[in-house]
């Protein structure tokens, strides 16, 4: 075992570190023998003269093997994975999960919580009442055999040397280091062991990587790394430069999530979720066509497959039959300007304006208020007159100036147009 100095001192030079010596940074990550600052130190170096394909392997690897190993496709065979880096109005895994088990294929998620101005799966799901999110192994095997789905909160037992990198991040300013973010999502997906993974990396100024050549990086970092530890995997990068849907905020999102599921979603959103359904069925051994997926809505039994599995997971059975999605009070339009094409929307704005509100959360012991919302009704290229609506608030308070600030996120011009869906796929 290395001394942390001397592993510190060779990255710091720009060495390529060894297996052995990756496997001992996160071994001190998980058991506490190495301190925040050599941690932090370690990430700063990292960050500053990269780790080649080979460290970020090795860090993935050694931090998936530093907790629990579930190996879950050695029981479900064809289990699948699909893991977004967030956006606003992000509310794909909650379609996709029921489409694809109501197709006959399996599906394990863990999710997360909101980060900064993106919404959290965990969060959305949560406004449902009763919903219990937390699982083990052998619980995720029960739901999987039920009903052929799964979501819950990462345990403490997964890779916990990410979940001490994960948090110094924050405070080191290595945050958007792409083989540390590699690392990271991977770390906790390859621990549960899934047999076919898809990935959703955001591009456009609401993404965590806003510029295109950065997101195509991360994809293909994630891509190259799953596949070289032995999990079939590809990536879609789509865009984010306007909310995805109509509707951001938590009730509001489980609302669409559940009108899509019943052949009511929008044309966006839906066209993302058949694309990463396709992918990842294909890299599980089981394709499946557009027309077997809009069947599975059309017939119904997507939107039963939801309700079968949030019943096993806790939910109220009454509120299911019934579903009541209580949106904040005070509403309030956005109207245009001027007349023109909306050329411009400011997502990761709107994510930080909706969290200000009380829909999401700038400390982890702040409580989400589930009916803030926004409703978005013109999309990029579209063309507006002068005082037409473009959104709408929703707001627990009467706040001009939060509306105000809604507003500016909306940029009329004389003209503009939406960039494409998707933006690329990388396999």
């Amino acid at each position: 075992m290395a001394l942390p100095y001397r592993i510190l001192e060779r990255k710091r030079a720009g060495m390529r570190l060894a297996e052995e010596e990756i496997r001992d940074v996160a071994r001190g990550a998980a058991d506490g023998s190495w301190s925040d600052g050599q941690l932090g130190a370690f990430l700063m170096a990292a960050a500053i003269r990269g780790l080649d394909p080979g460290e970020t392997r090795a860090l993935t690897l050694a931090m998936r093997d530093s907790g629990d190993l579930w190996d879950l496709r050695s029981e479900i065979p064809q289990l699948c994975d699909k893991h977004s880096t967030g956006g606003v109005g992000d509310k794909v895994s909650l379609v996709i999960a029921p489409l694809l088990a109501s197709c006959g294929l399996p599906v394990f998620m863990l999710a997360g919580r909101g980060l900064g101005h993106t919404g959290g799966t965990i969060d959305k799901l949560e406004s449902l009442p009763g919903m219990d999110l937390r699982l083990d192994r052998a619980r995720c095997l029960y739901l999987l055999d039920r009903c052929g789905m799964a979501i819950g909160g990462a345990t403490a037992g997964i890779a916990p040397a990410d979940r001490r990198l994960y948090a110094l991040r924050d405070v080191t300013a290595t945050v958007d280091s792409i083989p540390l973010i590699v690392a990271s999502i991977l770390s906790k997906k390859l621990a549960t062991g899934p047999a076919a993974v898809v990935f959703d990396v955001k591009t456009g100024n609401g993404a965590f990587l806003p510029e295109l050549d950065r997101s195509l990086e991360l994809a293909r970092g994630l891509v190259e790394t799953a596949r070289a530890l032995g999990t079939p995997a590809s990536c879609l990068v789509t865009d984010m430069s306007q909310p995805l849907g109509r509707w951001a905020g938590h009730a509001a999102e489980v609302r669409e999530s559940l009108d899509a599921l019943a052949g009511e979603g929008p044309e966006d959103l839906m066209e993302v979720t058949f694309a990463l359904a396709e992918e990842v069925a294909r890299l599980a051994g089981h394709p499946l066509d557009r027309r077997t997926l809009t069947g599975a809505i059309a017939s119904g039994r997507a939107r039963e497959a939801f309700e079968r599995w949030a019943v096993l997971q806790g939910t109220d059975p009454d509120w299911l039959r019934a579903p009541r999605f209580d949106l904040a009070p005070v509403e309030r339009p956005v109207l245009a300007p001027r007349s023109g094409v909306l050329a411009r929307v400011d997502v990761r704005q709107l994510g930080l304006l909706l969290v200000e509100a009380g829909g999401g959360r700038t400390r982890p012991e702040d409580k989400i208020d589930f009916g803030i919302s926004l409703e978005t009704k013109v999309r990029l290229g579209q063309p507006v007159e002068a005082g037409e609506e473009m959104a709408r608030v929703y707001l627990r308070e009467d706040d001009d100036r939060l509306v105000a600030a809604f507003g500016d996120c909306f940029g009329v011009e004389d003209a503009g147009e939406a960039p494409p869906l998707i933006a690329a796929r990388i396999e």
